[in-house]
């Protein structure tokens, strides 16, 4: 049975989880099916990717009875290899962090439960749309374990240390304004669908070169100290300055003819 649909619309990637019955709760084949959506959508010539779920939740989390095949087995053996990203995560990071690391914008809208699984798929887009009655959870505690799934990588990127700690011990799930406040969810919408393919539209009229140079930048900023990160912030404006055209592009936009810029 198919877990995810992947469609493509004035240069907008539209990835859904259709898992609707089950809450797309994440088992092995949607797993699979996230996967190759993102492998799929890194070899189109899409400038951004909507990420939303069907029916009544973004993703509840993990669908324990989808991965019983874990049962029996050493945990390290099936967590310790890195297998996907290069070698550097294994599935389960996978199905969060190839979104992170998409050389394009990804905008997540979300509703109803965004928990575990989930809430770690979801932080792996650039932005996060959610509506009012969206509820969201680190609710890996709840089972024993912890967030294993490129939440410790990316959430600590959005909160603070005693937020991450109070989301990550207690498994509690917050309201989306609470998750706004935190810096978790960019805005709220009644509608965050369509919020989110209207921001997509917007950041699909620009300059696809310069998002994709503007995402880098913005990633390697995040875990690069100040020198790297301004080496980097110089590298990049020269690439995208060197460019055929682009000071013609910079010049028409400020109404000045290229010289200006000799």
């Amino acid at each position: 049975m198919s877990r995810v649909s992947v469609t493509y619309e004035n240069h907008i990637a539209h990835v859904r989880l259709t898992r609707a019955d089950k809450l797309n709760a994440v088992d092995q084949d949607m797993i699979d099916a996230i996967i190759a959506a993102g492998q799929e959508v890194a070899g189109s010539d899409a400038r951004v990717v909507v990420l939303s779920g069907e029916g009544k939740a973004f993703c509840a989390g993990i669908d324990i009875t989808g991965l019983s095949g874990m049962m029996g087995k050493d945990p390290a053996d099936l967590l310790m290899p890195r297998t996907h990203g290069e070698e550097t995560t294994n599935q389960w990071q996978e199905v969060a962090m190839i979104w992170a690391r998409l050389e394009i914008p990804v905008v997540a809208a979300l509703h109803g439960a965004v928990y575990g699984a989930g809430l770690q798929l979801a932080l792996g887009a650039d932005m996060r749309i959610a509506s009012p009655d969206a509820r969201l959870a680190v609710m890996e505690m709840k089972w024993g374990i912890v967030p294993d799934m490129g939440g410790m990588v990316l959430l600590p990127r959005l909160v603070r240390s005693d937020v991450l700690r109070v989301l990550t011990y207690t498994a509690t799930p917050i309201s989306a304004e609470q998750a706004e406040r935190w810096g978790m969810v960019t805005e709220l919408s009644d509608d965050p669908l369509t919020r989110a393919m209207e921001m997509a539209g917007v950041i699909a009229g620009k300059s696809p070169s310069a998002i994709r140079a503007a995402k880098r930048l913005i990633s390697f900023a995040e875990a690069s100290d100040a020198d790297a990160i301004l080496e980097a912030e110089s590298r990049e404006q020269a690439d995208l300055i060197g460019k055929p055209h682009q000071m013609e592009v910079i010049a028409a936009e400020f109404g000045k003819r290229p010289a200006v810029f000799k």
